[in-house]
């Protein structure tokens, strides 16, 4: 049997933050590669990727996703073990990535090697993991996604094994996600004298009335699946030390999380046109730059999501709530390959000093996982 603590320890002692590679790929290639999976890495522009499959290519595809790559661990004197020292103490394993998300990736791997060993399926099992999630993200699974299509590789559906869990394991699995989009509005007007407003013009009046109306009302109710959608200004600047001058130029940053009733696309179009009608009322000219970091998906219930809510259940107990929330993962581009869903770990600690992991928790997700694929391959 595939000891997924173990591997989770190991894992956490390769220094893999992001953008490096840290030795977790080249472990569990070796390690894959050493349980009959034929593995490639797919690095691209120096980000480090690995694609592991077992069985035959075109076959009937179970897949999964994750990352090695991890946040800086902040000051190391202010852990209580050192961050790259998968410290195992008191039933819990310590260091960078022990939640988010070497733990997720361990169970997963090991579950796939021990059901592979055990019950070859008539089918195969793919493994997307990447060291650019925490990143950019552009050369992470993209990247192994690009490959995958140009190579004839396909997965059928899809688990990523990001933390899913607020408090419990068995309480959430995700079936989609939030998309988000970043704004910056820019103002340019006239600068002068406060003194004299009239020989001005303000950019900051112009911008501070779209940022009230942007704010003023929400930008819809929700769905049946995702909660209403949220708009937050995360900064406003002018550059501005003088109390007696009217600015030149002003901008704004605003964030949108936003439901499967918007697209990247639209929300652009909506704040573009709203800035036009201001500076022709003002003279202001206000512009519009969008950064869509991903769009809003969801993964509608049906045969897979039930699959894995059912193996949830009878493995923790606890009937999982279908969510949306959270942030984005690497499942807004899987969305696009093929259909997927997220479960995983406890998120308690995830980012923070100190963190850590139950050594039974990662044992727990191993069995939920090679549970999914017994079911799947039934």
């Amino acid at each position: 049997m595939t000891d997924p603590a173990d591997l989770t320890a190991r894992l956490i002692r390769c220094p893999s933050v992001t953008p490096e590679e840290g030795g977790a790929l080249t472990l569990l290639e070796t390690l894959l590669r050493q349980a009959g999976f034929e593995t490639r890495r797919i690095d691209r522009n120096g980000t480090p990727n690995l694609f592991a499959r077992w069985g035959a290519k075109g076959a009937r595809t179970f897949g999964f996703n994750g990352h090695t790559d991890v946040v800086p661990t902040g000051d190391p004197a202010s852990w209580t073990h050192p961050p790259f020292s998968g410290h195992v103490q008191d039933g819990l394993i310590w260091g960078r990535g022990a939640t988010d998300m070497k733990s997720g990736v361990a169970a997963f791997v090991a579950a796939a090697i021990d059901f592979t060993r055990q019950t070859p399926p008539d089918g195969a099992v793919i493994l997307t993991i990447t060291g650019d999630e925490e990143g950019p993200g552009r050369d992470g699974t993209i990247a192994i996604l690009d490959w995958m299509e140009k190579a004839g590789e396909r997965m059928d559906v899809c688990i990523v094994g990001e933390p899913t869990n607020p408090e419990r394991m068995g309480e959430m699995m995700k079936i989609g996600r939030r998309g988000s989009a970043t704004f910056t509005i820019a103002a340019r007007g006239v600068q002068g004298h406060a003194a004299y407003p009239h020989q001005a013009r303000n950019p900051l009046h112009a911008l501070t009335r779209m940022l009230a109306d942007l704010t003023a009302a929400p930008l819809d109710q929700g769905t049946a699946h995702f909660d209403p959608s949220g708009l937050q200004i995360t900064t406003i600047d002018c550059g501005n030390p003088a109390s007696n001058v009217i600015p030149e130029m002003a901008r704004a940053v605003v964030n949108i999380r936003f439901n499967d009733l918007h697209t990247g696309a639209s929300l652009t179009e909506r704040l573009r046109d709203h800035a036009a009608r201001i500076s022709a009322d003002t003279g202001v000219t206000l512009t519009v730059e969008a950064q869509i970091s991903g769009e809003a998906f969801l993964t509608a219930p049906g045969p897979f999501v039930d699959l894995v809510r059912d193996v949830v259940a009878a493995e923790t107990g606890r009937q999982p709530v279908l969510s949306t929330s959270g942030g984005t993962s690497d499942a807004r581009f899987v969305k696009d390959h093929c259909p997927v869903v997220e479960f995983g770990l406890v998120g308690h600690h995830m980012h923070q000093i100190d963190e850590r992991v139950p050594v039974e928790q990662i044992h727990q997700l191993k069995a939920i996982y090679q549970r999914i694929l017994e079911r799947y391959f039934a």
